[in-house]
């Protein structure tokens, strides 16, 4: 995949404004589309879009096929007759900067009942397209409703510990919990066709208004999730419900006992049986609702590193193969060209990128990273290639300008680094550095919207290995500058993000003396 110049922004609908608790997909949503367009940006950049579970993280999701019910708007449910007057005048009192899940998804749940009580009434229009959708997505979404019902029948645990019939699937049992749940399993297929309309209507409007839609393909799936438990044979889960294996990545300079992610592994020989059935239907899906796939940790579809279930630790294990190629060349005969950018961060072999080069996947390069007597050469600028991604950070990071100040504390030379590198001396590095960032060679520019607002550590999306505390950050407009979207727009056209094309007439005047 190759795309021109380019510029955008890296912010989930979690982070937009908004007075009910959470960004959403209503008015704010469109209005910050509004925002990019003024602003010459042609990228938008969000995470994984599936139902948030354990921690509230986008990356460990009940389902890879499904969307977040958090992000469905009240307001359109407003408009649409599903939610009334009082319903969305009188909310709680949110803060504007920090999602506070625990209260924010008794509140959302609520309104989504209410909506649902009012769907069942409502006209024979709604109910055919509600139809038709259920129909569509019956090969991920009657599995996913029928989990999610059994779940909140058990409390909310883990599939495991469901009523054994259930949890393994056994004899008549999803029949049987069927009909048993019918009207709570009615209500989740509702809830995905209501995300599903609502977010096809935004990418309409983000597609008109000429911007492509970056989402983000986490590479493993969740343990508890609806993936797995209607699909075990094709992961690493032992009979008993246990895992055999399960994902991290090794000890490294990060970390002496490496990191245990306690992800389900797919079972590669499995899944080459039906020609990756499941991976077809995974990417296809995605692709439904977003323009460009970013998938998550690459590395892993060439090899990843295989730890054995119940390890305390990610020490000991091993590297297996992955049939990455296989599984690209088997999407791309089928599907055909792949608009994938590959997240190639971390310890990178020649195997990993000639994988990422056979099918011209852009890689990616951190700016946060390349400063320093121990950097990252390749993140430096001057050694960026044309077909890359370039960020100033990314979810994982600090943000730029809480970097450079934790860097100055620590007296770690980092920032004095910097400062040589990019020949500036002022007291806006982060701007200097967005400016190099747009400068680049690479032909796409993504910069995280913390960054934008030259905000601290108070904004920061994710402490990876930390449980709670994460992807609460949202802005508010009074962040946002007047001058804010012309001087990106302005930036836009100064490095050619877009590029000027042959026909356009680029006159410079120069006064007389």
């Amino acid at each position: 995949m190759k795309i021109e110049r380019s510029a955008g922004i890296l912010l989930h609908p979690t982070s937009l404004p908004g007075k009910f608790g959470i960004g959403d997909l209503g008015p704010e949503a469109y209005r910050f589309i509004d925002f990019m367009k003024a602003a010459g940006q042609t990228l938008w950049q969000v995470f994984p879009l599936g139902p948030t579970g354990y921690g509230d993280s986008p990356y460990q999701s009940f389902s890879t096929f499904a969307g977040n019910p958090l992000l469905i708007s009240p307001e359109l449910l407003y408009s649409e007759g599903l939610l009334g007057h009082n319903d969305i005048s009188h909310t709680p009192s949110f803060d504007p900067h920090k999602i506070d899940f625990g209260n924010l998804i008794n509140y959302k749940t609520s309104l989504l009942r209410k909506a649902y009580s009012r769907f069942i009434l409502s006209n024979k229009n709604i109910e055919e397209s509600f139809i038709q959708y259920c129909n569509k997505n019956n090969y991920w979404l009657d599995d996913f409703a029928l989990f999610m019902s059994v779940k909140e029948f058990h409390n909310g645990v883990a599939w495991p510990e469901w009523e054994e019939s259930i949890a393994f699937r056994k004899g008549k049992a999803v029949e049987n919990w069927k009909e048993k749940l019918k009207d709570e399993v009615n209500y989740y297929k509702f809830i995905q066709f209501i995300f599903d309309k609502q977010w096809n209507n935004l990418k309409e409007y983000v597609n008109q208004a000429g911007i492509k839609i970056i989402g983000d393909l986490p590479i493993f799936i969740a343990y508890d999730s609806s993936d797995l438990w209607s699909n075990k044979e094709q992961f690493t889960v032992r009979k008993d419900g246990s895992l055999e294996f399960v994902a991290g990545v090794p000890p490294d300079y990060f970390s002496a006992t490496g990191q245990l992610w306690g992800n389900p592994l797919y079972k590669w020989k499995v899944m080459e049986k039906d020609n990756f059935h499941w991976w077809q239907n995974r990417i296809s899906k995605l692709l439904e609702m977003v323009d460009i796939i970013r998938i998550d940790h690459f590395r892993g579809l060439d090899a990843y590193w295989e730890i054995p279930g119940g390890a305390e630790t990610a020490i000991k294990g091993r590297w297996v193969k992955a049939p990455g190629e296989k599984l690209f060349s088997t999407i791309k005969k089928n599907l055909g060209e792949l608009p994938i950018i590959a997240e190639d961060l971390g310890v990178i072999t020649p195997s990993v990128e000639a994988l990422r080069d056979k099918f011209e996947f852009p890689g990616i390069k951190i700016l946060q990273f390349a400063f320093g007597e121990n950097m990252e050469k390749k993140f430096l600028p001057h050694n960026h290639i044309k077909n890359c991604i370039v960020h100033t950070g990314s979810h994982d990071n600090e943000t730029t300008r809480g970097f450079f100040e934790s860097e100055k504390e620590k007296r770690s030379g980092i920032y004095e680094w910097a400062q040589n590198y990019l020949n500036y001396y002022g007291d806006n590095i982060v701007f200097e550095l967005i400016k190099t960032a747009y400068a680049s060679v690479s032909n796409i520019v993504v910069l995280p919207m913390q960054d934008i607002l030259n905000l601290g550590n108070e904004a920061r999306m994710n402490m990876p290995s930390t449980l709670g505390g994460n992807w609460f950050w949202r802005f508010t407009w009074d962040q946002i500058p007047e001058y804010l979207a012309a001087s990106y727009k302005d930036m836009t056209i100064l490095y050619e993000r877009p590029p000027v094309k042959k026909n356009d007439d680029v006159v410079i005047e120069v006064e007389e003396e």
